[in-house]
């Protein structure tokens, strides 16, 4: 593992400015660039952790708040330990955020983020890779059908609602990915069930995807976050191998 520089800085979009976390080595050089999506509870320190810790692998790693347009990080006071059983005002709040954030904003969003991690001198040439915790794994699949000629991994984990009904359901904007995919469930996620990965799979089968599709037994939603109620020490470390896998085979 290399030594590490983690900063926070404002990031100018066409709808505003995000704030968002840089990590990456601390020897000036450009390295392979990383879009990396939060999970509903923001961009916080345990996140930060994580982007350091993928940083040291050698990479330049990016992490927007993807809800800059109501405010900047913490949105929302969060406990050392966030337990939303036992604080539900946590969801409450972050809930109507979560709603007002279309996924026009995101693929917008995207693009900003993109073109900055393409104009840095931290970043090295071609595609970039992206994953998502949560939510965040939605963003990164919508990244990547956005913007095929730019990404080349997209991963996602713990990710409800990859298959809805709705028109823009993530799972209906896999013909246009051509980024390698990888796909960690939680195998008591409620937003994820048995019958959504198998239509998730039958459809990058469809589409000829290349993808790896996982099921991690006994983790819940949210199982990579060090600091809540879901995290599971054994799942996370396997997330790890697999996210690190995925991105050294592609970029």
């Amino acid at each position: 593992m290399t030594n590490v520089h983690g900063e926070s800085f404002d990031l100018p979009t066409p709808d505003g400015t995000a704030d968002a976390y840089l990590a990456h080595p601390d020897d000036g050089a450009p390295h392979p660039g990383v879009l990396l999506y939060m999970d509903a509870f923001g961009l916080r320190p345990a996140l930060e952790a994580m982007a350091r810790r993928l940083a040291g692998h050698g990479y330049t790693v990016l992490v927007p708040n993807v809800f800059y347009r109501s405010g900047r990080t913490p949105l929302v006071e969060l406990p050392e330990h966030i337990n939303p059983a036992e604080r539900p005002e946590i969801f409450a709040t972050l809930m109507p955020i979560m709603q007002s954030f279309t996924p026009d904003m995101a693929v917008r969003d995207a693009g900003a983020y993109l073109d900055w991690l393409a104009a840095s001198p931290l970043v090295a040439d071609g595609p970039v890779g992206t994953a998502g915790y949560c939510m965040g794994g939605a963003l990164a699949v919508r990244t990547a059908a956005a913007y095929p000629d730019r990404i080349a991994a997209a991963a996602a984990f713990h990710t409800g609602r990859l298959v809805t009904d709705t028109e823009d359901s993530p799972h209906r904007l896999l013909d246009r990915v051509t980024a390698e995919l990888y796909f960690g469930h939680a195998d008591q996620d409620q937003s994820m069930t048995a019958e959504q990965i198998a239509v998730l799979e039958r459809t990058l089968d469809e589409v000829g995807a290349r993808f790896r599709s996982e099921l991690y037994e006994g983790a819940h939603h949210g199982y990579t976050q060090t600091d809540t109620a879901a995290y599971n020490a054994e799942a996370a470390e396997r997330h790890w191998q697999a996210l690190l896998d995925l991105l050294g085979r592609t970029l």
